[in-house]
Formats: C-alpha cells, sequence, structure tokens
C-alpha cells in the first residue's frame, strides 16, 4: 500500500476517536445542567413539603384561637349563669353555653384533621428529605466517576494528538492539503473505503478506471462526488469463504 494512504488512513482513524473524545468532554456542561435539575427537583419537593406542613400548623394554631375565644365564652356564660334570677335568663345562658360547646367541638374536630393531616405531610416531608440526601449522594459519585472519566478522556485525546503530529509530519503537504480539505467538507470523514465500485460513504458508484486504480492502493485516488480519499480492502481467501 500506498505509504501516505496508510498515513490517510490512521490519520482518519485518529481524527475520528479525537473528535469523539471532544465530543464527551464537551457534554460536561450539559451533564452538569442536568444534575442541578435533578437536585433542584428534589429541593423542591422539600421546600414544597415543608410549606404544606407550614400552612397546616398555622391552620391549626388559628383554629386553636378559635377554640380559645369559645372556651372563654363558655366560661364567661358559666360565671352569669351563677348570677341569674329568672328561668328565662337561664335559659338564655344555656343556649348561649349549647352554643360554644358546640363551636369547641367543631373546631377541636378541625384540630384532629389537622393533626392526622400533619402526621401524612411530616412524614411526606422527611420522606422528601431522604430522597434528596440520596440524590445528592448519587450525583456526586456520578460527578466523581464521570470527572475521572473525562480526566481519562482528556489523556486519550493528548495522546492522539501527539500520535497525529508525528503521522502528520510524515505526510506529503499536498496529500495533507486533500485530507484537510475533504475533512472541512465531509464534516470531518475524508477517508472512504471503495467496494464492489462504490464509494462506501456517499454511496457512489466509481469509474470503472478510477476503481481499478484505487484497487492497488498504491495511489491517492479521490472519489468524483465526494472528493474524500479512497482505499480497498482485498478479499482474503477466509472472507472469501
Amino acid at each position: 500500500m500506498h505509504a501516505d494512504l496508510e498515513r490517510v488512513i490512521a490519520l482518519q482513524q485518529l481524527d475520528t476517536k479525537a473528535s469523539q473524545a471532544r465530543k464527551t468532554l464537551a457534554e460536561a456542561p450539559e451533564r452538569e445542567r442536568a444534575f442541578e435539575e435533578r437536585l433542584a427537583a428534589a429541593k423542591e419537593r422539600v421546600a414544597d413539603a415543608k410549606v404544606k406542613l407550614a400552612a397546616n400548623q398555622d391552620a391549626r394554631r388559628a383554629i386553636e384561637k378559635e377554640v380559645a375565644v369559645h372556651q372563654g365564652r363558655l366560661s364567661k356564660y358559666r360565671d352569669q349563669a351563677m348570677a341569674v334570677k329568672t328561668n328565662q335568663e337561664y335559659h338564655a345562658i344555656q343556649h348561649e353555653m349549647s352554643h360554644a360547646q358546640g363551636e369547641i367541638k367543631k373546631y377541636e374536630d378541625q384540630i384532629l384533621e389537622r393533626m392526622v393531616e400533619a402526621d401524612d405531610l411530616t412524614a411526606t416531608m422527611k420522606s422528601a428529605e431522604a430522597a434528596l440526601g440520596a440524590e445528592q449522594k448519587t450525583i456526586e459519585a456520578e460527578r466523581k466517576r464521570l470527572q475521572a472519566a473525562d480526566a481519562e478522556t482528556q489523556k486519550s485525546l493528548d495522546a492522539l494528538g501527539a500520535e497525529r503530529a508525528k503521522i502528520v509530519e510524515a505526510l506529503d503537504k499536498r496529500v495533507l492539503a486533500i485530507y484537510d480539505t475533504a475533512s472541512v467538507h465531509r464534516h470531518g470523514i475524508a477517508v472512504a473505503e471503495a467496494r464492489d465500485g462504490i464509494c462506501m460513504i456517499c454511496h457512489v458508484r466509481l469509474r470503472p478506471q478510477v476503481f481499478n486504480n484505487v484497487r492497488r492502493n498504491d495511489a491517492i485516488v479521490q472519489c468524483d462526488s465526494c472528493q474524500r480519499i479512497l482505499y480497498f480492502v482485498p478479499v482474503t481467501a477466509t472472507q472469501a469463504l
């Protein structure tokens, strides 16, 4: 095989790996945003549970104040009942006492409802807090794992860059120019296999003479359609079987 053809094939392999590595590293900010969104959602659930529990407690205190008001009235009516002098006054006081007792019973029932509701809200809040703690630990572990993976990816990218520099140094400048031009115009894929008379990237059939030249692998031949550098992989006896 032509030496420069071998080099551009190797260069394409390196550039493809490097492109994937850079893409992986570029995804780091998006991953971090996803982590922050997960944490924010978990924190919001905790905050929402706390707001509902606080509202429950405020409502209970308001009801307890109503109970205290009616208990005060009931106590006043009882004192007045001791001083009444007529049956009419007594029955009137009894009516007021009965009404106050009914109001106290109504509000006490509401307090019990709030207490039961508070138990559920407290359980929900604790569950949300536990979920937040678990999410924080999970995300921290994922962050460390991905940071370690990114560090390895960066190390690999540096090594690919060093290896690429060696190939570029040995590569004919005219061939490098052809490679770079095709790479820029073809989304980073400048080299393509030719098989059965077809460019395997753009899928355009090659002219017979062009394909025959590619089959020899002894020169830099470009696809007439996509301008990628073509190479041919001979079929071995084992593959033929």
